[in-house]
């Protein structure tokens, strides 16, 4: 049997620890190994430009910032280095900016080198296992990934440490409407809610059901019942009744959807017979599709 890889798998740690991202000669200034740790002037680094977080939430940053003033830095953050004394972060932004706030002149660092692709997905990477992450800034980052560092999902899957169904569930949630999605990062609804969500088509139903789990405090599971009522309604119109999908279809149409880029529908009836139906737009986005069915056959 395969057993799962590491939380980092061959991300984060692999990339910091291989022979290509950390060299053992002295650095142009002469004070510092490439590799080692130094506590290097703030001054001295600037921030990483490939940085995915875009909120940092300001009373766990003052929190942050409030434990470095009394007991220091214990995990350093590490960047690469630049030219005669100059350095990038790679990953800690926060300790970084929590070290600026209480007026700390240095900061504990590993030194290393990392080319612009490594950097991103360095950053990625690290920012997917932060622990006080919403599922939408984590869902950008496995779509960054996928898009920005080309690789597969399967590749994706190994890196973080993650099944490919999670990484699916994830990026799905960048389907829904911005107003679903702002609720989903301001905490007004959960993951399972917005799950849910997903499987109406229409936005305008989409907000309104928002709107609903806000002013009654729904559960998951109130939403759920809400959504399949509406779906079976919907079929009765077009005079059919169309079981639910289990888990293992609904997880299928959404990984059909993410590596084909198009809406998938999958139908089935209570004997185990169905379709999967896969849109397109025009004569060249069909051909896109079956190109990318002819990459997948592989």
């Amino acid at each position: 049997m395969k057993t799962k890889k590491s939380a980092l798998g061959r991300g984060l740690s692999a990339i910091l620890e291989s022979p290509e991202t950390d060299i053992t000669s002295k650095d142009i200034s002469g004070n510092y190994v490439v590799g080692a740790i130094a506590n290097l002037s703030l001054d001295k680094i600037e921030a990483n430009p490939f940085q995915p977080r875009d909120r940092f939430e300001e009373v766990s940053l003052r929190e942050l910032a409030k434990s470095i003033e009394e007991q220091g830095i214990i995990q350093p953050v590490t960047v690469r280095k630049l030219g005669y004394d100059q350095y990038q972060l790679i990953s800690g932004e926060r300790r970084f900016k929590a070290a600026r706030m209480v007026g700390l002149n240095e900061i504990p660092c590993y030194i290393r080198v990392a080319n612009d692709q490594q950097m991103l997905e360095l950053a990625l990477i690290e920012n997917i296992h932060r622990k006080d992450l919403n599922p939408v800034e984590i869902a950008i980052s496995y779509q960054r990934l996928l898009e920005e560092c080309k690789i597969t999902q399967e590749e994706l899957s190994d890196k973080v440490g993650k099944d490919r169904s999670t990484i699916t569930n994830y990026i799905r949630l960048l389907k829904l409407p911005p107003q679903v999605q702002l609720a989903l990062q301001e905490e007004k609804l959960s993951m399972g809610h917005a799950r849910a969500i997903i499987n109406i088509e229409d936005e305008n139903t989409q907000r309104d059901i928002l709107n609903r789990i806000i002013k009654e405090n729904l559960s998951v599971r109130d939403v759920e019942n809400i959504v399949k009522s509406l779906c079976t309604k919907e079929n009765s119109k077009a005079g059919k009744i169309i079981p639910e999908l289990d888990e293992k279809h609904f997880e299928a149409r959404g990984q059909l959807e993410n590596n084909l880029e198009t809406p998938v529908n999958i139908r089935r009836n209570n004997n185990g017979k169905g379709s999967i139906v896969i849109s397109f737009k025009s004569e060249r986005d069909f051909d896109r599709i079956m190109s990318v069915l002819e990459k997948l056959k592989h």
